[in-house]
């Protein structure tokens, strides 16, 4: 495969104009997808935050592919005495499409369970229920004092309406996974990072004879922003240090689903480019019950709707227009078609124009369109792509190692970065800033293109592990 940068350098006026067309789209510089759209904001749980998608860099680990999909936002670390459980009633999933025709080929879908173990002190002769999710500490292998048992169960469906197959745990035996629960605080878990390793599981891909990993629970946010300034107005400057702001997700956990698969087993036939996305979904009707128990506080009837969907960065927070925010999060990229207008017209260049006076772009912004629909020539394009939005990842391209990582991804010489998949260490928002404002093409057509556009919250590689699950351990609730 020809070099990105240098495929930029011969013929910059065509092949960068489409290069990171992806990125341009989503003009951004803002929380990734944290509480994007009116309706998720009503129901935090299942409100997807980040999606990554990438080519395993862990030494060893060649021919894996890690997906990360990030929910329920802005967690404050002290959020007790229930702290942040994910949703028993959602139907929360990962989708692939393997061979660019905007259709899921595999997707692996996640469902949760609450166990109430009910325990009980005696009080005065009396046994009663306690109203904390522990009574004591909790180790690897050592849960007696923990209250709710947070478990899940995994299953692959192959093709849009195949058959849903259980998946195994392979390092506990049977269908059931634990989920860790949150960093309550230093005394009641006092080593959580070996605590949440404990809650790493090998899991059997149906079909395949390689095993993957899987993780599901707290992590510390991977996104970095500078969050307060940039949405009042972008109350800051635009052209400062890329590090002279502060992160505003620094005191924040996220919950993440992390799986690790082999490449092999996402791929088409010959075709090395594979698209993911993900989603969360509700059945269509929610009874609330007048005498809720904890298991069933409300009935859940009928088909399932999607609520909530992320495959790019900033998509649907600050590219889609505010009265179709939520019909995007229910949408499928298949149907990709009806937002056009915002991809051809972007408002965000319009709107930095009028704060600022740099001048937007030349409209309409059709290399964006078939950089964001398809995929980058060259780089991660599919060779049969049908027009849909989705982070896109080549899994042939050679991974470059933890430490050498451009934050820049593709647009700083690095073709392993973002928008060929997504790494926790790419800085997609400097990324997206840059090229909504026209780094990549000519001159004459974004005349403030080559400003070093910024939201000043910095981040790279080295906020993160070098190994599964990369994202690093949730903030405690208590230091102490």
């Amino acid at each position: 495969m020809t070099p990105i940068r240098s495929t930029i350098s011969s013929n910059r006026a065509s092949a960068s104009t489409v290069m990171l067309g992806a990125v341009a789209i989503t003009t951004a510089s803002l929380a990734s997808s944290h509480r994007e759209a009116p309706f998720i904001t009503e129901i935090p749980k299942v409100d997807g935050t980040d999606f990554y998608m990438f080519n395993s860099y862990e030494p060893g680990r060649e021919g894996y592919v890690t997906i990360v999909a990030n929910y329920v936002p802005l967690q404050d670390a002290y959020g007790g005495p229930n702290y942040f459980a994910l949703d028993p009633d959602a139907r929360y999933e990962i989708h692939i499409d393997n061979d660019g025709d905007a259709r899921e080929d595999i997707t692996f879908t996640f469902r949760i369970k609450n166990t109430l173990r009910d325990l009980q002190l005696d009080i005065g002769g009396q046994m009663v229920s306690v109203p904390l999710i522990n009574i004591g500490a909790i180790a690897p292998g050592n849960t007696s004092a923990l209250n709710v048992i947070e478990s899940y169960t995994m299953n692959v469906r192959y093709g849009e309406h195949g058959q849903s197959l259980p998946i195994m745990n392979a390092t506990a035996g049977g269908t059931k996974f634990l989920k860790p629960v949150d960093n309550i605080g230093n005394k009641s878990i006092p080593d959580y990072p070996a605590y949440a390793a404990a809650h790493v599981f090998d899991f059997a891909v149906p079909g395949f004879g390689e095993n993957g990993r899987v993780f599901v629970g707290q992590r510390k946010d991977s996104f970095v922003v500078n969050l307060g300034e940039t949405f009042d107005l972008v109350n800051t400057n635009p052209l400062g240090p890329v590090d002279g702001e502060a992160d505003d997700l620094a005191d924040k956990n996220v919950t993440s689903f992390i799986i690790e698969v082999p490449a092999a087993c996402l791929r088409s036939g010959d075709e090395p480019v594979i698209g993911g996305w993900t989603t969360a979904s509700l059945q269509k009707v929610r009874l609330l019950k007048p005498s809720p128990s904890f298991n069933m506080p409300t009935k859940e009837e009928g088909p399932w709707v999607q609520v909530s969907r992320l495959g790019m960065p900033l998509v649907n927070e600050v590219v889609i227009g505010l009265k179709d925010k939520n019909k995007f999060n229910n949408s499928r990229p298949k149907n990709d078609g009806q937002f056009a207008l915002y991809v051809t017209n972007p408002t965000l260049p319009a709107l930095l124009n009028v704060l600022f006076g740099v001048t937007p772009p030349c409209l309409p912004r059709t290399d964006l369109v078939a950089a964001f629909l398809t995929g980058v020539p060259g780089l991660n394009q599919p060779a049969d792509v049908v027009a849909s939005e989705m982070l896109r990842l080549n899994t042939t391209t050679p991974v470059t190692p933890a430490g050498q990582q451009n934050n820049l991804g593709v647009i700083g010489g690095d073709a392993a970065g973002f928008p060929n998949g997504r790494r926790p260490g790419d800085d997609v928002i400097d990324i997206t800033l840059r090229v909504a404002m026209g780094v990549l093409l000519p001159v004459d057509c974004a005349p403030s293109g080559q400003l070093p556009f910024t939201d000043g919250a910095f981040v790279d590689d080295g906020f993160f592990d070098d190994s599964f699950p990369y994202l690093r351990t949730p903030i405690a609730g208590s230091p102490n």
